[in-house]
């Protein structure tokens, strides 16, 4: 047991598989797909992104701190689910901030996309009919806007900062968390990510830079729910999708003397720069980056019981994966769960949303599916594809890459 590494508290995410842990939970376990045909704005005729994993309504009846007139400010969905996911994970932590507790309490929630929907849609109206933007817009835009929101609506005035590192931003989030409590600077971490990126130039930036999903040419498109394929010799790209996922960490010394329970520590974590390319990734440096997490966590790759991947569906991307997989597990690769294939890409709360699934795994003992599996013959992995599965898991490795070369990856640890 390592005093030193934070152990985790509660979470708390909303996805395209539903808006309460449980049922989304319940559907991935199933195999269902949270993909669906998009329909956040009126597609025009061409338009090339047709599908997306969307997050339904929430209800914030039961929510008073969501009042309607303060959120009419906050246009961007980004704010009022991540002051639910914040709120519901410190009620699973059973964690108060009171005034005593808040100097030690630190904020590491962060968005890769922000609230550029606020910004496009008064530019818009600006340029077609001269209005002026609401007050509120460029504090809805600001990138580290979602964390400063989540530390007043708690309270915390611990540090705080939003690591953008794009698609692995809510890894990097709890690292930071992580690094907050071992230098001595908190003794608690609200940590996660949120992004609601199903914005028509956002969608259709994707499409141009070929990450998005797109059928070949000359085949009709698969089905809304088959799109997202990781590993599979059928994947043609990314389905973009939103959410977002909290995560409360604490040092072992505090959750002791709060008689605050917990089943699993963020036993290792690594992170490395690619500085190779704008968006492809680097295999030597992602395969250091999952070596140095589960050698920081002080164990040998054998002892990975499992590994909840990055695999965004991408042709490149989930073959550099697999490739250095190989390479840092000696050719003996536990069985890989890809949670992206049930409800697409949500940016940088991905990574937190995955982090949240591979733990409530761990709780149950165990791996959820990755479905839309076709054999890809140069990717050799188990991939779960006949659906879930029973499995002990004591450390699981989870990994996260983001453009602009960013790996972050993590080793949690069961503990109870």
């Amino acid at each position: 047991m390592d005093e030193t590494r934070p152990v985790i508290l509660g979470y708390d995410a909303v996805s395209p598989l539903g808006t309460e842990l449980e049922g989304q939970w319940q559907r991935a376990a199933a195999g269902e797909s949270g993909v669906g045909e998009l329909t956040r704005f009126p597609l025009r005729e061409g338009f090339p992104v047709r599908i997306a994993g969307q997050v339904a309504k929430i209800d914030i009846t039961p929510y008073p701190f969501l009042r309607p007139r303060e959120m009419a400010h906050w246009t961007s969905p980004i704010f009022a689910h991540a002051l639910l996911v914040v709120h519901r994970a410190l009620n699973r932590a059973g964690l108060e901030i009171t005034p005593d507790l808040a100097p030690r309490v630190a904020v590491t929630f962060g968005s890769a996309i922000g609230g550029l929907d606020a910004l496009i849609e008064a530019d818009r109206n600006l340029v077609a009919a001269g209005k002026l933007p609401p007050p509120f817009m460029n504090p809805n835009s600001c990138i580290n806007m979602a964390g400063g929101k989540v530390a007043i609506f708690t309270g915390a005035t611990g540090p705080i900062v939003s690591g953008v590192t794009a698609c692995a931003t809510g890894s990097s989030s709890l690292i930071l968390g992580a690094m907050f409590i071992a230098q001595g600077m908190a003794d608690v971490a609200i940590c996660g990510a949120v992004d609601f990126p199903l914005v028509e130039p956002i969608l259709a930036g994707f499409a141009t830079m070929n990450g998005a999903y797109r059928p070949k040419e000359g085949e009709a498109p698969l089905p809304p729910a088959a799109a997202s394929c990781p590993f599979s010799l059928s994947r043609r790209g990314f389905v973009v999708s939103e959410g977002a996922g909290c995560i409360v960490i604490a040092s072992r010394a505090f959750a002791a003397a709060h008689g605050l329970p917990f089943e699993t520590e963020l036993a290792g974590w690594a992170m490395t720069a690619d500085a190779c390319h704008a968006v492809a990734p680097n295999p030597a440096t992602v395969a250091r980056c999952m070596a140095e997490s589960i050698r920081h966590a002080g164990i040998s790759p054998a002892d990975i019981a499992a590994v909840n991947a990055h695999a965004a569906s991408t042709k490149v991307g989930d073959q550099v994966e697999a490739t250095t997989l190989k390479e840092v597990f000696a050719g003996r690769i536990p069985p890989v769960t890809a949670n992206k294939s049930q409800f697409g890409h949500a940016m940088g709360a991905t990574s937190a949303i995955e982090s949240i699934l591979a733990m409530e795994g761990m709780r149950r003992g165990v791996l959820l599916p990755t479905i839309n599996h076709r054999p890809d013959p140069a990717i050799d992995l188990d991939c779960v594809a006949e659906g879930a599965r029973r499995a002990d898991q004591e450390f699981v490795l989870k990994n996260a890459f983001g453009f602009g070369g960013c790996n972050a990856c993590l080793v949690f640890r069961r503990v109870n």
